[in-house]
């Protein structure tokens, strides 16, 4: 059961919450015909007759996904309980599930009502960017009633850290606690900031008094990472807290204790937080540490008094809302421990090296292949441990020495070889890919004689290897602890595939991992280097795979309104979506299509994926003013925007022009598509005469047509900014030319689907007649696409027919590919094919990411045809889905195992091919919903459950067989069934 989409969600601020809930049973042929929600004050009502806040009625519908709340008006800050009732298609009750609670937030905009008076207040006196975070506090008294709830609703101007009577406050996760991580996240701060409900009903009783405490950081509010957007400024901007403790008492009166100035609020930036940037890193100090000062009872002589911060004033309409979905924190359960240390203090070789830095010399009796213990360091001294994993989050590490040593950590995703792009000696950690990000952890002992942790909070690294180095002389310090504490958005898995080829499984745990390390508060390309901005391109193409992977619907929705409010403020003309969200310096006006277009495909495929409308009708308005827009600058040539980045970082290149109309022509389709989801029908037929019209002219300047030759023409339309002439019959231009079904004929298809396979296929014969090819460099069967083809090659190539090419491509490990990296040591996605390689060493040091998810998108295959779980368009959130696993013709992968978690309940597909010809499949379908089955086989009767054949099995209906395929609509149940495929 869910509430917008979330397990028990507090500080819901939608007037009419989503309800969402899944069928349990597996029984075969389970559907839903009716349901009846209630909706009370207190679970004790929650029954017919006794309901106080709502009650639907029995509603005869199947629906059980974003059914929209439709009683009275909510109360803020109140908490509701929740129930549903079931009942089959042939009337009989399937039961009630246990009550669910929700909680409304404050249900205000404004950021006055509901807020009792909080103010943006931070340390008066503190000029932008001086040393020291700020901390701020207040004691007041309790009273002498018994508290029975208590609920922190907080938001900063910057990042916070809040802590009420000297405990964190952290939030549930997996059992236990955790903390979250760089709170409130990224917005665009001029138009919206979002909030945060937390209940801390049990921080708060007991006492006689409640001290609320915040420490500040800068996040991205005040950071270079923001330059370029409305709200940055050169000289800093003042960091500011806002806060309300509402505590309710059993004898049903309430308090609540608010920022505000001159109410016992006191502030210090003399901690131990000394700095702290997203790119640079953080500098603590410890021994600056006010022990208690978060406590009732500190003394706070000394400090300073806090003052108003006039952001309200500079930004009157901006907005203040709940954030909607779930919080970026660390998960303790992919921690990363060191696996192997190497400590050195000498450097040698480097007049006879190849790039002349020579290689580090390790000491053997500190240096360890397993898993390191305790190891003492001086200056001089380099320990670099090796996690094994390229990760994103923070570090937690155990030190012992004297006071006042320094220690320096330092972070990399990679180590130097001897190649020319090595940025330092053999062995030692490779940096030169951050840029100017500074990217290390300052830490000042304070001296405890049992050691002493720190855990980095105000910023984030991404890294696999970490350097330690003791820079104070003559000081000595023991490491006794080092953990990776992996910080993300992505916390909830709903889906995996596996197969029996090692180098695969590799290749699915790489696209996981940089999912974790960069669905981080918003869709990131990389969250290493001083970049790490949420740009749109990347975020589109991966954002199937990430659905599929995870429970994002939450936040791939925040994001869409993220890019709508950027369009409003960065996009050309306010109509034009912008290349990156929110804002910064990368707000270029160029033209950008494929990253632009991100503003109506996240929207699309997050209803694809969810069944949820309410993303569409968000940002409706958003989307059509950007197609009204294109519309406008083409005019009757009904050519797309321009596409400065077309297909970025492809081995063969793409006209721009033609890169950008494929786009527009996908927008526009899709458009047509979510215009009748929502009941604008004739806005869809608008969209689809629009789409005639741009398919008309793509065809008539980009497909030469001669008797049986076909062109396409793609070396028009302008010359992609990172260099190389553009080609004709390029991968990407074929392949989006299939996917849209852009030809007139049959034959032109068949002709199509040919060339890209002698493209692909890339013999000696295709070179000779191609000298001047970008292709003649590369070896058979390989791939040349950049962002803009890769999430479309090996659909395409399926669909057409050619899974062998696809299954080829998948298993190639030539350069370009994806096994490439997988080869190389890549335990993420690179940002290049050839990032890095054991003969030519690192890649192009200005654009050079290690965790970099794009290419990843072949996972949507993986899900959608490998393992053969795919929605149908027509019926979005796998109401009604396609079960197509194709099997690998080249023999590589002879079992696989998919499984999703989809609105309705988990989706498996699971098929074995044994080397008789015998086919083993395996699916769940979940009740409420139906797949359509099309499994290969000798014949329709060589498909069976057991001995009968599946046709004649109950819940299933024969749909026919064709091209050696048997189809069948299966109803919910579990099957097990096998085939005879030779």
């Amino acid at each position: 059961m869910t509430v917008e989409h979330l397990d028990r969600p507090l500080g819901v601020d939608a007037a009419r919450p989503r309800f969402g809930w899944r069928l349990g049973s597996q029984r075969r042929g389970l559907a839903q015909g009716a349901y009846r929600i209630l909706v009370a004050s207190t679970p004790g009502r929650l029954a017919p007759g006794r309901t106080d806040v709502w009650d639907s009625g029995r509603t005869s519908c199947a629906d059980s996904v974003a059914v929209l709340y439709d009683g009275p008006r909510l109360r803020p800050s109140t908490r509701y309980f929740w129930t549903v009732a079931a009942w089959d298609t042939k009337g009989r009750p399937l039961g009630t599930a246990a009550a669910a609670s929700f909680e409304t937030g404050l249900l205000s905009t404004d950021g006055v009502a509901g807020w009792d008076g909080a103010q943006w207040i931070g340390m008066k006196g503190k000029a932008p960017n001086s040393a020291g975070a700020p901390l701020l506090r207040r004691e007041a008294p309790l009273g002498k009633g018994r508290v029975s709830e208590a609920r922190l609703y907080v938001t900063a101007l910057g990042v916070y850290e809040a802590y009420v009577n000297g405990e964190r406050v952290t939030v549930p996760q997996d059992g236990g606690r955790t903390p979250e991580l760089l709170t409130p996240g990224w917005t665009n701060y001029d138009m919206t900031v979002n909030y945060f409900t937390y209940d801390v009903t049990d921080m708060v009783a007991g006492g006689s008094s409640v001290t609320l405490a915040a420490v500040l950081g800068n996040g991205w509010y005040n950071a270079r990472v923001s330059e370029g957007s409305t709200y940055y400024s050169q000289d800093g901007n003042p960091l500011a807290l806002k806060a309300k403790l509402l505590i309710r008492y059993a004898d049903g009166s309430t308090r609540s204790v608010v920022t505000k100035p001159g109410e016992g609020w006191r502030a210090t930036d003399t901690g131990p937080y000394r700095a702290d940037d997203i790119y640079d890193g953080q500098t603590y100090d410890a021994r600056q540490e006010l022990d208690g000062w978060s406590a009732n009872g500190f003394d706070t002589k000394g400090w300073a008094d806090v003052e108003q911060v006039g952001y309200a004033a500079k930004f009157p309409d901006a907005k203040l809302t709940a954030y909607p979905g779930t919080s970026a924190r660390l998960m303790a359960k992919w921690d990363r421990r060191p696996q192997s240390l190497t400590v050195y203090d000498t450097v040698t070789g480097a007049s006879s090296s190849a790039n002349g830095k020579g290689r580090i010399v390790p000491d053997p009796a500190r240096s360890t292949a397993k898993a390191p213990g305790p190891v003492t360091l001086r200056a001089g001294d380099t320990a670099v441990f090796d996690l094994g994993q390229n990760m994103v989050g923070v570090p937690r590490y155990t030190l012992r020495g004297p006071a006042g040593a320094q220690v320096v950590v330092t972070f990399g995703e990679m180590l130097n070889d001897d190649s020319k792009g090595a940025d330092g000696p053999v062995g030692s950690l490779y940096r030169a890919n951050l840029r100017s990000a500074k990217a290390t952890s300052t830490y000042v002992l304070k001296g405890a004689k049992d050691g002493e942790t720190h855990q980095d909070s105000l910023t984030f690294y991404g890294f696999r290897y970490v350097a330690v180095e003791v820079t104070t002389p003559d000081a000595e310090v023991t490491v006794s602890g080092l953990t990776g504490k992996v910080g993300t958005s992505s916390i909830r898995d709903i889906g995996d595939v596996s197969t029996d080829d090692d180098k695969v499984n590799q290749l699915i745990s790489n696209v996981r991992w940089g999912q974790r390390g960069n669905y981080l508060w918003v869709p990131t390309d990389c969250p290493q280097r001083d970049e790490r901005l949420g740009w749109t391109g990347d975020t589109q193409v991966f954002s199937n795979t990430g659905l599929y992977n995870t429970d994002a619907v939450p936040f791939l929705s925040h994001f869409a309104d993220i890019l709508n409010e950027s369009q409003k403020i960065y996009g050309v003309d306010g109509a034009q979506f912008t290349a990156v969200a929110p804002g910064n310096r990368y707000n270029a006006a160029s033209p950008c299509s494929g990253w632009a277009d991100c503003g109506v495909i996240v929207p699309w495929t997050v209803w694809q994926m969810s069944g949820d409308t309410t993303v569409i009708d968000g940002s409706w308005e958003a989307m059509t003013r950007y197609i009204d827009w294109i519309k406008q600058k083409g005019g009757d040539t009904y050519a797309g925007q321009g596409a400065i980045f077309a297909d970025w970082l492809a081995f063969q290149n793409t006209g721009t022009q033609l890169m950008s109309d494929v786009y527009y022509a996908y927008s526009v389709r899709l458009m047509g598509q979510m215009a009748r989801a929502t009941g604008r029908t004739g806005e869809a037929t608008a969209y689809d005469g629009l789409l005639a019209n741009i398919r008309k002219a793509f065809l008539a300047k980009y497909v030469e047509v001669d008797g049986d030759k076909i062109t396409v023409r793609s070396s028009l339309g302008g010359k992609p900014s990172m260099g190389g002439d553009p080609e004709d019959n390029s991968q990407s231009a074929l392949l989006w030319v299939l996917k849209l079904g852009f030809y007139d004929t049959q034959a032109q298809r068949r002709s199509l689907v040919g060339l890209l396979a002698d493209n692909i296929g890339n013999d000696a014969a295709y070179k000779a007649a191609h000298p001047d090819s970008a292709r003649v460099q590369y070896a058979e069967n390989t791939l040349s696409v950049g962002f803009l083809g890769v999430n479309v090659l090996a659909p395409v190539l399926t669909d057409e027919g050619r899974a062998d090419l696809a299954y080829k491509l998948l298993h190639q490990n030539a350069m370009p590919s994806w096994l490439y990296s997988v080869d190389n040591g890549a335990t993420t996605v690179w940002e290049r094919w050839n990032s890095y390689s054991k003969e030519d060493g690192f890649g192009p040091v200005e654009m050079n990411s290690f965790n970099h998810y794009s290419y990843g998108a072949i996972m949507e295959w993986m899900y959608a045809y490998m393992a053969g779980i795919a929605r149908d368009p027509d019926h979005p959130g796998f109401q009604r889905f396609r079960l197509q696993p194709h099997l690998d013709p080249t023999g590589g992968i002879t079992h696989v195992t998919g499984r999703h978690q989809s609105p309705y309940g988990e989706i498996t597909s699971e098929w074995s091919l044994a080397k008789d010809g015998t086919l083993t499949y395996e699916a769940v379908v979940p009740a409420n919903s139906e797949a359509t089955l099309s499994l290969p086989a000798v014949s329709a009767s060589a498909v069976r459950e057991g001995r009968t054949p599946l046709a004649s099995v109950d819940g299933v209906r024969y749909v026919g067989f064709s091209d050696g395929q048997a189809t069948y609509r299966l109803a919910p149940g579990r099957y097990r069934v096998t085939s005879t495929v030779r």
